[in-house]
């Protein structure tokens, strides 16, 4: 069934997964009239609730957090909780000759919006102020197993901070030699999957998840050495902050990004962009905002991987094979356009809102550019729109085009399905030239649906919020861009680093960056050398 498993670690990762899960569970159907467009089973696991009897379908996925972080979460939920019909308190194992003394923190109350949900009732409209955790805004049931609480570091603390790269990689030592973390937590959900395609990784980047990552990364392709593995690197906010904890943030991101190039597929930085169009109303301030937007596009350009429709689906490995087409190009960037529904393609001069959603000659050669840019900015001064400034319009090796929403194609009668998966698989390695990117192109006529979970941060151009559904373009892409930005941040973390891991860290971002020169070519030794 091509399944996938997600792994979901810190903060930042849970808000954008939470609005990931809750977006899938929207596409389940349940009348036999209709049929989604989506396959449930790659996503998620079918299963028996505690009776034994009731039939239940959950994410396949492990989440971690630290304690505190789940809010009024619990890993055994209502379908699965034994029943107590005398509602009898817990026995204690033993007898020590009293009544026990129980020392436990007050629970935290679930949300309004939980609370809703869980009567039955239509919930109210969740605002910044009232998503205290990512549990508050959470649609979906998980499976106990998933459910994976770090109690050695509490969220929020001042006193120990979970905010160095070091403490991360510590903090996955232990627990692995205590337990083996992939043998307690991923396991379950590897073996009973028929034919896994492959693990998506959501995590924190600037902070110690970045260190926890890069250790179980290393874990998963010593154990899963074929599979592909995808990183979703999430940068927080972050705020009003100090220079030399921007800098204790860059160093950690630097770190990562090195630790999940060796091991990951392909690796996505994300960071919700301080300049967005006027369409787009955000409250930065707010990590259910900012998750949100985030999520839109990742959803968006990894749908053809959960598709039925055979022409327009694709694994995690064909998208991996488009983009990675030199071999050590797997940093990848993500940008996002979108429009209302009710846009008539044909009265808007977006170039994106196509009739027939074929990729224009231009685009072909040059490279789709959309309107949200989710590449982070590599930088101390957050003040600044980028890192670095070119001249030049980046050169783009290979790009992946997802398209939602628009009308499908008017040409394709009276062909084939297996045509029309043979035209697909073509089109993906067509190209005039070399010089041209490899492209390749998905199209399904499913909108993204604007969830009362869903902040209203998309608006018409009269300024109204977009409620219901959207159209989205995304777009996948590895250029030249990538190569500056991996200087920039080699120069301003070097100083930043230890002197036993500088000369590392920086021969291995330096590396990184000469696999993006725009002169590069597989068919010549020459090339920039500094």
């Amino acid at each position: 069934m091509h399944e996938i498993i997600t792994l979901q670690l810190g903060q930042q990762a849970n808000y954008l997964a939470t609005h990931f899960w809750n977006t899938q569970e929207f596409y389940f159907t349940y009348s036999a009239d209709t049929s989604s467009p989506i396959n449930h089973d790659i996503l998620w696991r079918p299963g028996l609730a505690a009776d034994g009897t009731t039939e239940t379908f959950m994410p396949r996925t492990v989440i971690y957090d630290l304690k505190g972080g789940f809010g009024s979460l619990h890993a055994i939920n209502p379908l699965y909780e034994a029943p107590n019909p005398e509602n009898l308190p817990p026995q204690p194992l033993w007898s020590a000759g009293g009544a026990p003394t129980v020392h436990a923190a007050p629970p935290i109350a679930p949300s309004a919006y939980t609370q809703s949900l869980d009567a039955g009732r239509a919930p109210p409209r969740l605002t910044p102020e009232g998503v205290r955790y990512w549990s508050d805004f959470s649609r979906v049931y998980y499976h106990p197993r998933s459910v994976v609480q770090l109690h050695e570091y509490e969220l929020g603390s001042t006193l120990a901070p979970f905010e160095r790269f070091a403490a991360g990689e510590e903090l996955f030592a232990e627990l692995d030699r205590e337990h083996d973390v992939l043998d307690r937590d991923l396991r379950l959900f590897a073996e009973e999957a028929d034919q896994m395609q492959g693990i998506q990784m959501v995590t924190g980047t600037d902070d110690a998840w970045g260190g926890f990552a890069g250790r179980y990364l290393e874990r998963v392709r010593d154990e899963f050495g074929k599979k592909e593995v995808w990183v979703w690197g999430v940068e927080s906010e972050g705020g009003k902050m100090g220079r030399e904890k921007r800098l204790l943030r860059l160093a950690n991101k630097a770190r990562n990004l090195v630790e999940a190039y060796k091991q990951a597929s392909i690796v996505i930085p994300l960071a919700a962009p301080r300049t967005l169009p006027g369409t787009v109303s955000l409250d930065h301030t707010s990590p259910w905002h900012a998750s949100a937007l985030l999520a839109s596009a990742m959803e968006s350009i990894t749908l053809p991987s959960r598709l039925k429709d055979r022409a327009n689906r694709d694994t995690l490995s064909g998208m991996a094979d488009t983009l990675n087409a030199m071999g050590k190009q797997t940093i990848a960037g993500l940008q996002m356009s979108f429009t209302s529904p009710s846009s008539s393609p044909s009265e808007n001069h977006d170039p994106h809102q196509r009739k027939n959603n074929k990729l224009t000659e231009d685009e072909l050669t040059e490279g789709v550019t959309l309107d949200i840019k989710f590449t982070p900015t590599d930088q101390l001064d957050p003040s600044r729109r980028n890192g670095f400034h070119s001249i030049k319009t980046p050169k783009v090796f290979s790009q992946l085009v997802a398209l939602r929403g628009y009308p499908a194609s008017e040409d394709v009668d009276g062909v084939t399905e297996m045509e029309m998966e043979q035209e697909a698989h073509d089109f993906r390695r067509r190209r005039r030239n070399p010089s041209e990117p490899i492209t390749r192109s998905y199209t399904s006529d499913l909108r993204f649906p604007l969830l009362d979970s869903f902040p209203q941060i998309f608006r018409q151009e009269s300024g109204s919020p977009l409620t219901e559904t959207m159209d989205i373009t995304t777009s996948l892409s590895t250029d030249s861009s990538i190569s500056d930005r991996l200087k920039l941040l080699r120069t301003t973390v070097s100083r930043s680093i230890g002197l036993e891991d500088r000369e590392t860290i920086g021969n291995d971002l330096a590396e990184m960056a000469d696999e993006y020169h725009e002169g590069w070519s597989s068919g010549s030794d020459s090339g920039d050398d500094d």
